[in-house]
């Protein structure tokens, strides 16, 4: 369990959130979990995630009190036993049926999930659906406001290197080669912003550094 919030938990009911996810999908679920944090103030929320994308929660406004380390990308396994017997339980990973059973095997109070026959009467998911509207969908189907504009993120302002400030980040990566969008688009969107006047970076991690050149050739984005 780790610690990313400012206050004293001990002691509080707790909200369980999957999404054991990668980069972008930890990105697009941020207004649902805003909304989730709305819901529960008064809960310790713990956000069921890969520990290597802790820094990047740890930028959420105090969104979430708790990281516990859950790597699900390949597969849903089970989820640890300390976070047994929460309060609300809450699917942000997927529609079942194995993220529903991780956490059904958690026995909580409540669950807040997709529709899955047999398993849980939620809301029916769409396939034609923007994600961060999908996942706020989801929790207004169980009375929680969401907005799926809520989805900046504020981080403090000595974090950003000075030539960094104002400057557009493309992070073109997936990790699934399926996932990414095609290098063209991703060039579309760097030009556009240079020409908004915008600096332009574009990241990526050790296996995307061909991708992130590629991208950056394609936009006519200079340096390494």
């Amino acid at each position: 369990m780790i610690p990313v919030g400012h206050r004293d938990t001990a002691g509080l009911p707790r909200v369980v959130v999957l999404r054991a996810l990668g980069l972008g999908d930890l990105l697009t679920g941020v207004p649902a979990l805003r909304a989730v944090r709305a819901a529960f103030p008064r809960h310790e929320l713990v956000l069921a995630v890969p520990a290597f994308l802790t820094p990047l929660v740890r930028l959420l406004d105090g969104t979430v009190d708790t990281v516990v380390d859950v790597d699900f990308r390949d597969r849903v396994g089970p989820l640890p036993q300390a976070l047994h017997a929460p309060d609300v339980a809450v699917n942000l990973h997927g529609r079942g049926p194995e993220s529903h059973a991780a956490l059904l095997a958690l026995d909580p109070g409540r669950l807040i999930a997709w529709h899955l026959p047999g398993v849980h009467a939620g809301p029916r998911w769409r396939d034609d659906e923007h994600e961060r509207a999908r996942w706020c969908r989801l929790l207004r189907g169980s009375d929680i406001p969401a907005d799926p504009a809520d989805h900046l993120l504020r981080p403090p302002s000595d974090c950003v290197p000075a030539e960094f400030a104002g400057a557009t980040i493309v992070h073109p990566g997936a990790s699934a080669p399926a996932r990414r969008w095609p290098v063209e688009r991703w060039a579309a969107v760097a030009r556009h912003e240079l020409e908004r006047g915008h600096d332009v970076i574009i990241t990526g991690d050790a296996d995307e550094v061909e991708l992130a050149k590629a991208v950056a050739s394609h936009a006519g984005v200079g340096g390494q």
